[in-house]
This record gives C-alpha cells, sequence and structure tokens, in this order.
C-alpha cells in the first residue's frame, strides 16, 4: 500500500516537473541571421528536427515570423513519463525600418540539415519588382 502511494506522489512530481520544464521551454527564440542581395532579404533560422508540417511563416510589422511546433515520435514499447523538451519554438527577424519588399513573393525553404530559410523579394523604390529582369 505505502509503496503505491510512493508510487503515485512520483508520477504526480515527475508528470508536473515535466510540465513545468516544458511550459518554460515552449517558446525558445530561434538562432537566425539576416542577409541582403541586391533582389532580396534573406531570413536564415536554425530549425533542427523540424518538417515542412511543422513550420509556419508570416511576414508581419516588417518581421519575419516563424513558428515551429514540433511533435515527438512514440517510441515502441515505452511511454512517455513526461514531456522534457520544448515542441514549439518562435522566431522573429525584423528588417531594416526602410526595407521596401513584396511579402507576397516571399517564399520558404527548409534543408535537409535543418536551415529554414525564407527568402523576402525587395521592392525598387519606383514600385517595380527589384527582382524582375530588365527589359
Amino acid at each position: 500500500m505505502i509503496r503505491n502511494i510512493g508510487k503515485t506522489i512520483g508520477d504526480a512530481v515527475l508528470e508536473n516537473v515535466g510540465w513545468a520544464a516544458s511550459r518554460v521551454q515552449e517558446n525558445v527564440p530561434i538562432p537566425a541571421d539576416l542577409y541582403e542581395s541586391d533582389e532580396a532579404y534573406l531570413a536564415v533560422f536554425d530549425a533542427p528536427g523540424a518538417t515542412a508540417s511543422d513550420v509556419q511563416v508570416r511576414y508581419v510589422d516588417d518581421a519575419v515570423e516563424i513558428r515551429i511546433d514540433r511533435f515527438r515520435d512514440f517510441h515502441d514499447g515505452y511511454e512517455m513519463r513526461y514531456p522534457g523538451r520544448g515542441l514549439a519554438l518562435d522566431g522573429r527577424l525584423e528588417l531594416p525600418a526602410d526595407a521596401a519588399v513584396d511579402a507576397d513573393a516571399a517564399t520558404a525553404t527548409l534543408r535537409d540539415d535543418g536551415t529554414l530559410a525564407v527568402r523576402v523579394p525587395k521592392r525598387a523604390t519606383d514600385g517595380t519588382d527589384a527582382a524582375a529582369p530588365v527589359e
């Protein structure tokens, strides 16, 4: 009887510690770099373990925002005692204040090495697309 109570209390403690740890890790900022060329900005995020279905990319208030909701694999014969690693990762990278971009033409590429590259084309100051070929 005492052994069962100890096991129940131990399970409750592990579960609460696990949930607390996962909450702390839930909004971990993702390291990012910003590159610029004559035609576009390139925001590059570290997204290890992510798949395309895990990734959301948005352009909001002159910034590239990403969210990665990773789901852990189940392991045959094992029950997850507590989720100790974060499942949701957020990233935000602001473009320069004077950046004139065509956010609707932005593209995102998730590479096999866990790198997410978001290309946001520049808009020419005269309102034309900077990346469009000159005729």
